[in-house]
């Protein structure tokens, strides 16, 4: 019972309740807390920034998203190891809405989908969320990832494009391929400075420190060396700007905490509407959906990682409320990160309170580290984000599937990731849902069979009398199933005066297996064949007492076991037939 309250009921902040309160705040636990918290904060500054800049927003929205979303999501969530902040499966839905809306455009997207969100969480979506097929995800966060790696490439090799980006994503890649003349060597000496220290880091297992933070440090100190020899590289001060409380202008990221500002009073003035609203909705439900999966794959990850288990519908609450507020104050869509919250609970933490100092790191840094901020590479942020898309897809175990699973999984992935390529992503995973749908009643139609057991002792062990006939039925009787085991039912029952309905194995009968039992019913009546239904389980027993369905003596009756049903067939006719061999 405590499982199913787990994943079906709604207890708010349950996280921090049962870490804290319930399970009692030591010494012990705070030190870890405060550890993991350092860790994780000055890990997700660089990543929320990056993340920003490749929406197309200015890189402190990022921190914005990350000191709010993080507090708000860490006081109301189910998961106690999770952390709020940035994602980059959000990028291909929100980078269009800027380029169309700008930051009015995203605030709105945010706020809807937090809308969402709340309401499925009130009606208990959680566990639903969990019904997408693992091929589902694999499709379309591969194809995410394929798309903002694409994204990043202006970035990383200083490609000089002045036109907006195309929708189609083939028609991105020519746009980047006529540009390639437009190549800046600089910049691509850094991305490459940036990959390997990336990945060379870990192997040298020297200091244990993040290698993203290595590669930040590296990076910009190879762009500050190229940039005294004159060759300077794109950066966060030359890339963005923001209006000082003086009224003058100033290159980099803002030395201040977000203020309380109404997400339609933003500086780019573009007032909303209900044009706006219709408009765009299907990316506000993209941004919830994935957003929902995003959380409670991060959510289950931990549990099994941790043995803590966490709440499917407080978790979206929590995520829900933070998105309603964080526009508030400057904020986009966030939802707890995998590699962040991974990070949290290997850092030591041991309740939510761990997110929360997280927060404070990265409030600290606004403060007094912004100056710095400013100097870090455009491309080095674009690493950034290629890195975390990478291994946002689950690279290993996308091949793993491919290799090992059945061919209609591997349809289902190949469908799903060839439309988030080239339609969107609500059309991807609706439509792979549907066939994995589709395919899966396939599956299960082909279990349902009907065989003939008059024949064999264990189930009849007198000889019937001439022209009756046991049939044991075994699956659900469905829509998918019922015109194919009726058609068989139809045969067995030709030239027969009664046949025996064995019905133990049957666990369903739907709207369309009544619809073929009751013509089925008609047809024995019409042909005179008695038709006797045993050992009918309860479900399919309350379906046809439900739709009517009632015994007529010398046509159809029901019998609680097969043995009464045997017996009542007995007692019509004295006149046996031929002993039966054993099968």
């Amino acid at each position: 019972m405590p499982a199913r309250r787990q994943l079906e009921g709604l207890k708010v902040a349950s996280a921090l309740r049962e870490s804290c309160l319930e399970e009692g705040y030591s010494f012990h636990k705070l030190r870890g807390d405060l550890l993991a918290g350092l860790t994780v904060g000055i890990s997700a500054i660089p990543l929320s920034m990056a993340l920003a800049i490749a929406i197309g927003v200015p890189p402190e929205h990022g921190l914005y998203t990350s000191l709010v979303a993080g507090v708000i999501m860490a006081l109301l969530g189910g998961s106690r190891y999770s952390v709020a902040g940035p994602t980059a499966a959000f990028v291909v839905i929100l980078q269009p809405v800027v380029q169309e809306y700008g930051l009015s455009g995203l605030m709105l997207t945010t706020l809807m989908s937090a809308v969402v969100l709340v309401l499925m969480a009130i009606a208990r979506f959680g566990r639903v969320v969990t019904y997408i097929p693992n091929t589902v995800t694999f499709g379309f966060t591969l194809g995410i990832a394929v798309i903002i790696a694409t994204l990043q490439l202006p970035d990383l090799l200083g490609l000089v494009i002045t036109e907006p980006m195309p929708d189609f994503y083939f028609a991105k890649l020519w746009m980047i391929a006529r540009h390639l003349a437009t190549l800046h060597w600089p910049t691509l000496l850094v991305s490459l400075v940036c990959v390997v220290t990336m990945y060379g880091w870990p192997r040298l297992n020297w200091l244990p420190i993040p290698a993203h933070l290595i590669t930040i440090v590296t990076g910009t100190a190879v762009a500050l060396l190229l940039a005294y020899f004159h060759y300077p590289v794109a950066t966060i001060a030359s890339s963005f700007e923001y209006q000082a409380p003086a009224g003058h202008t100033v290159h980099g990221i803002p030395t201040f905490l977000p203020e309380f500002t109404l997400p339609w009073k933003q500086p780019d003035g573009l007032p909303w509407s209900l044009e706006m609203v219709s408009a765009l909705l299907p990316q506000a439900l993209t941004i919830a959906l994935l957003g929902a999966i995003e959380a409670l794959l991060c959510a289950v990850m931990l549990e099994r990682l941790t043995g803590k288990r966490y709440h499917a519908n407080a978790e979206l609450f929590g995520q829900g409320v933070g998105n309603l507020l964080v526009p508030f104050f400057g904020g986009f869509s966030a939802a707890p990160e995998l590699a962040r919250s991974t990070t949290n609970f290997r850092a030591g933490a041991a309740t939510p309170l761990a997110a929360l100092i997280h927060t404070a790191v990265i409030a600290g840094c606004l403060i007094w580290a912004a100056p710095y901020l400013k100097h870090l590479p455009m491309a080095c942020m674009g690493t950034l984000v290629v890195i975390v898309a990478w291994r946002m897809c689950h690279g290993r175990q996308i091949v793993s599937t491919v290799r090992t699973a059945p061919l209609a999984d591997v349809l289902v992935f190949a469908v799903c990731f060839a439309l988030t390529l080239m339609v969107d992503m609500v059309v991807a995973i609706g439509s792979a849902v549907v066939i994995a749908a589709i395919l899966f009643m396939r599956d299960i139609a082909a279990m349902t069979k009907v065989r003939d057991i008059t024949k064999q002792l264990k189930h009849v062990p007198r000889p019937l009398p001439e022209h009756w006939r046991v049939v044991k039925i075994s699956g659900p009787m469905f829509f998918a199933a019922a015109d194919n085991i009726f058609a068989e039912l139809d045969a067995f029952a030709k030239d027969q005066r009664g046949l025996v309905m064995h019905m133990d194995g049957v666990p369903l009968l739907d709207a369309g297996g009544l619809d073929g039992l009751t013509g089925f019913i008609k047809r024995c009546k019409k042909r005179k064949v008695e038709l006797i239904l045993s050992d009918v389980q309860f479900q399919p027993l309350k379906a046809m007492v439900k739709a009517g369905i009632k015994p007529e003596n010398g046509n159809f009756v029901v019998y609680p076991t097969l043995a009464e049903a045997l017996e009542a067939v007995l007692d019509k006719s004295p006149e046996v037939a031929p002993v039966a061999d054993q099968d």
